[in-house]
């Protein structure tokens, strides 16, 4: 059985120094993110549409051969009606009634049909081949001109990825430092809170007045409150972590810890 992680025990104002500390951390973090922009998703998508070429251009080979094979049999065909009325032909010097006569005329005559059936069939399925093709070309151009894309932006990635991922690399230890001295109550509505917005900011100061997140006026009461970290406070409007500008730069009183 895992052992439970020991709990940190901490005051209010440990506690939303830490909770502000990870996320100026967390917000460089997503500033990396930002540098790296869509690219990303886009290689990814990229990627995905190569692949579906690739086997969109596998099965119209594949369909293309299967076709080859028919114009082949077709053309064995039309060898074999040819080589039967060539027998059938010095068969009819030989022949003693009429019966025989019009029975290998006949004879003639369907392996003459066959062979017309045949050439038919050679050009429409030559028909379907050339069509085949021709999408197999574009796919082929289509696929081309992707990879191009794609070889493209994985060369700007990794450059952006090679500028930022020692700094990214120090960001991500600092933060599991961080996230260390907090308890897993307070991780989880820090992380929920981060997931709800799209510039991640889970903990903001009040600035001006306002909450530096929706920006709505904080009244001067729940200022005073906010400034004596006694309580950890949430933003009526947006439900962001409140805490004065100045929590990072006074020192921590020695003061019995309070509830939260």
């Amino acid at each position: 059985m895992a052992k439970k992680k020991a709990q940190p025990n901490l005051s209010v104002e440990e506690k939303l120094r830490y909770l502000y500390q990870l996320q100026l951390v967390d917000s460089e973090l997503d500033e990396i993110e930002v540098l790296k922009g869509e690219l990303p998703i886009e290689v990814n998508d990229l990627k995905d549409e190569i692949t579906g070429l690739e086997t969109r251009a596998q099965r119209l080979q594949d369909d293309i051969t299967e076709q080859e094979k028919k114009v082949n049999g077709y053309q064995a065909q039309i060898q074999e009606s040819n080589a039967l009325i060539e027998r059938y032909d010095r068969q009819l010097t030989e022949v003693k009634n009429n019966r025989e006569y019009e029975s290998l005329t006949r004879e003639i005559e369907l392996q003459r049909l066959e062979i017309q059936l045949s050439e038919k069939r050679i050009r429409e399925t030559q028909a379907i081949i050339e069509q085949k093709r021709e999408m197999l070309n574009n796919t082929n151009e289509r696929t081309s001109g992707k990879n191009e894309d794609l070889e493209r932006k994985e060369v700007e990635l990794a450059k952006i990825i090679e500028k930022t991922e020692k700094n990214e690399a120090k960001l991500r230890r600092k933060s599991d430092r961080q996230r260390k001295k907090l308890t897993d109550r307070l991780l989880f509505a820090y992380d929920r809170i981060r997931n709800n917005y799209r510039n991640g900011l889970a903990v903001v100061t009040v600035e001006r007045e306002s909450c530096g997140g929706c920006f709505n006026k904080i009244p001067p009461q729940l200022q005073l409150e906010i400034g004596q970290r006694k309580q950890v406070i949430a933003c009526e409007h947006c439900g962001r972590v409140l805490v004065d500008e100045m929590i990072l730069t006074e020192p921590t009183p020695e003061k019995e810890p309070a509830k939260a």
